[in-house]
C-alpha cells in the first residue's frame, strides 16, 4: 500500500471538519464580525495589536508548530506502529485539539483578551487561578528545556548542523529586518513579503557555504554553548515588541512552513512510496511502554496540545482583528498542525525494520524522509535535507520565544511585578531553572549518556495534555455559566484529556513511589510529576464545584 490513499483521506477528513464541524462551532458560540475585538478596543502598539487573518493565522501556526508535531508521532509511530498514531492525529485533532485552540481563542476575546488562567480567576476562583498559574509556569518550563535542547542539537549535527545554524540566525535576522520595514519604514506588505522571501531561500543555500560551529574547547560543549546562546535569544526576543520580532518571524515562518508542508504533502501524493512500517506493533509498545495511554501524550500537539491555548489565548487573541477569525486561526491552524503530524508520521512509515535511520533521532528521520519525497521531482537531496531540518529548527524557534513570553506573562500575573524591571525579572526566572535542565548529563543503565530532551519528552507530553484538559475544564465551566449547548463540546474532549492524563502521569508516580521505603530517590521526573497531580486534582476539585452554579452570565 502507498502513502497516497492515506494522506488523501486525512486531507479530506480535515477539510470536511473545518467547514462543517468549524461552522457549527461558530454558530454556537455566536461569533458576530461586528463586535470589536480586544485587539482594536485595547490597541496599545506592543501586545494588542489587529493583524488580518491570513497574516495571524501564519504567526500563530508558526508559533504552535514547534517540534511536538514532528518528534511526537515519530516516536509515536516507533514505538506503538503508524496506525494507533494515525488515527489518534487525524480524529484527535478535529474533535478536541481544534475545538480547544479556538474556544481557547474565542473565550479570551470574550474576556478583553485575557489568559486562561484570569479565564479560571473569574469562573473558578482565586485560588484555583493560583493552582492554574502554578501548573502552567511549570509546563512552560518543560516545554523551554526540550525544545532548546532539541534546537541545539539540530545544531551540532555533524553533516549538516553548522549550515543549519547559520541558515536559522540569518532567517532572524530578516525577521527583524521586516519588522522594522513594515512598522517604521512603511513599507507594503506585498513589497517586503517579494524581498524577505526569497531571502529565506537564499539562506538556506548559504548556510552550508558558512557553517556556524563552536570548536569543542573541553570547557564548555558546543552544544551547552548553543544552549545558552538560545536561551539568551528567548531573554531579549520575550521582552521586545510583538510588531519588532514575533509577528513578522511568525509571517515568514508560516510561508516557510506552508512551502514545507506543501512539499511533504506533493511527496505523499505523487512520490508512490509505499508503506514499510509496520501498521502496530502491539498494545505493549516497543519502549516496553502500554499503548494505553502513553500513546496520547506522545504524540502531543500532533493531536491535542495546552500549549496552543496558551498561545491563543497568551498571544494571538490580542491580534484578532474581527471575530470570524477565529475558525481560521484557532480551528484551522490546529489542523495544519495536525497535516504536520501526518507528514512526520509518514517519513517513518516507508521505513522498514532494520532501516538504520530508525536509529537516529526523530528530527533526522524527519529530514531524511522530506528529502526522500521531493527528490523524485529534481530537487537535489542535500538542499532538501538542509529545507527540512531549518523547518525543523524554525518550528522550534517560533514556539520558544512565545513560551518565554508567556511564562513571563504568566509569572507577572502571580507575583504582580509589572514595569520593564518586573518583566525582565519574571523571564529571569523563567529561564534560570531550563537553564539548569539543559546543563544536566544524564545516562542510561549501560552509561550512554542521554539527551536532556528525551529524558523530559515524557512528562512535557503528559503536563502539555493535562494542561488542554485543565483549560477545557476551566472553559467548559465559563460556557456552562452563560446556557446552551457550547459546553458540551469541551466537556467531552476535557473528559477524555484528563483520564488519560492523570493516568500517564499516575504510571510515572508509581513505580519511584515504590522504591522510596528501601532506596529513597528524589528524582526529577517524578517529583515534579507528583506536583503536577496535586496540582490538577485541586483544580479539579475547584472547578467541578463551578460547574454546579445556577448563575448565568451573558456571552
Amino acid at each position: 500500500m502507498t502513502l497516497a490513499p492515506l494522506a488523501a483521506m486525512a486531507c479530506a477528513l480535515f477539510v470536511i471538519a473545518y467547514v462543517v464541524y468549524g461552522r457549527i462551532l461558530s454558530r454556537l458560540f455566536g461569533l458576530d464580525p461586528r463586535r470589536p475585538t480586544p485587539a482594536h478596543t485595547l490597541k496599545d502598539g506592543i501586545d494588542f495589536v489587529p493583524a488580518k487573518g491570513p497574516v495571524l493565522l501564519a504567526q500563530h501556526f508558526s508559533a504552535i508548530s514547534a517540534a511536538g508535531p514532528i518528534v511526537g508521532p515519530i516516536l509515536a509511530g516507533l514505538w506503538f506502529g503508524w496506525l494507533p498514531a494515525l488515527l489518534w492525529i487525524v480524529f484527535g485533532s478535529i474533535f478536541l485539539g481544534a475545538v480547544h485552540d479556538y474556544s481557547s481563542i474565542v473565550g479570551s476575546i470574550r474576556h478583553r483578551g485575557s489568559s486562561v488562567a484570569e479565564i479560571v480567576r473569574d469562573h473558578v476562583g482565586g485560588r484555583a487561578y493560583k493552582f492554574f498559574l502554578g501548573f502552567v509556569w511549570l509546563s512552560l518550563l518543560y516545554v523551554i528545556t526540550a525544545f532548546t535542547d532539541i534546537t541545539s542539537a539540530s545544531f551540532v549535527e555533524p553533516q549538516f548542523g553548522g549550515g543549519v545554524a547559520t541558515a536559522s540566525t540569518a532567517y532572524l535576522l530578516i525577521g527583524l529586518g521586516l519588522g522594522w520595514a513594515l512598522n517604521k519604514g512603511r513599507v507594503p506588505l506585498w513589497l517586503a513579503t517579494l524581498i524577505a522571501l526569497p531571502l529565506v531561500g537564499a539562506a538556506i543555500g548559504w548556510g552550508q557555504s558558512f557553517p556556524l560551529r563552536f570548536p569543542d574547547s573541553g570547557w564548555i560543549r558546543p552544544q551547552l554553548a548553543w544552549n545558552f546562546i538560545i536561551l539568551g535569544y528567548c531573554f531579549v526576543a520575550s521582552l521586545i515588541p510583538v510588531w519588532l520580532l514575533v509577528q513578522p518571524r511568525g509571517y515568514l515562518g508560516g510561508y516557510f512552513l506552508y512551502g514545507t508542508l506543501l512539499a511533504g504533502l506533493v511527496g505523499l501524493f505523487l512520490g508512490g512510496d509505499k508503506i514499510q512500517y509496520p501498521a502496530i506493533t502491539g498494545f505493549v509498545g516497543l519502549n516496553g511502554m502500554p499503548l494505553f495511554p502513553m500513546l496520547f501524550v506522545t504524540v502531543a500537539c500532533g493531536a491535542c496540545s495546552g500549549f496552543h491555548g496558551l498561545v491563543g489565548s497568551g498571544t494571538t487573541s490580542k491580534q484578532i482583528d474581527v471575530e470570524t477569525d477565529c475558525q481560521l486561526v484557532g480551528y484551522g491552524g490546529m489542523l495544519f498542525e495536525a497535516l504536520v503530524a501526518v507528514v512526520a508520521l509518514a517519513t517513518l512509515m516507508v521505513l522498514p525494520v532494520g532501516d538504520a535511520a530508525l536509529g537516529l533521532g526523530p528530527d533526522r528521520i524527519y529530514a531524511a524522509g522530506l528529502a526522500r519525497f521531493v527528490e523524485r521531482f529534481g530537487i537535489q537531496p542535500d538542499l532538501a535535507r538542509n529545507f527540512a531540518l531549518l523547518a525543523f529548527a524554525t518550528f522550534i524557534y517560533d514556539t520558544l520565544d512565545v513560551t518565554t513570553r508567556l511564562g513571563r506573562y504568566m509569572l507577572q500575573e502571580l507575583t504582580g511585578w509589572s514595569g520593564v524591571k518586573g518583566g525582565m525579572a519574571a523571564t529571569l526566572l523563567t529561564l534560570a531553572l531550563p537553564a539548569v535542565f539543559v546543563t544536566v548529563r544524564v545516562v542510561d543503565p549501560s552509561g550512554n549518556p542521554v539527551p536532556a530532551w528525551k529524558m523530559f519528552w515524557t512528562i512535557f507530553g503528559t503536563s502539555n495534555q493535562l494542561l488542554a484538559g485543565l483549560t477545557l475544564l476551566g472553559l467548559t465551566t465559563w460556557l456552562k455559566e452563560r446556557g446552551g449547548r457550547a459546553w458540551l463540546v469541551t466537556a467531552f474532549p476535557m473528559a477524555f484529556m484528563m483520564v488519560m492524563t492523570l493516568w500517564a502521569l499516575g504510571r510515572t508516580i508509581l513505580p519511584w513511589a515504590a522504591t522510596l521505603g528501601n532506596n529513597p530517590r528524589w528524582e526529577t521526573i517524578p517529583v515534579v510529576a507528583v506536583v503536577l497531580f496535586a496540582l490538577a486534582l485541586l483544580l479539579i476539585f475547584d472547578s467541578v464545584r463551578g460547574l454546579t452554579k445556577k448563575q448565568r452570565i451573558p456571552l
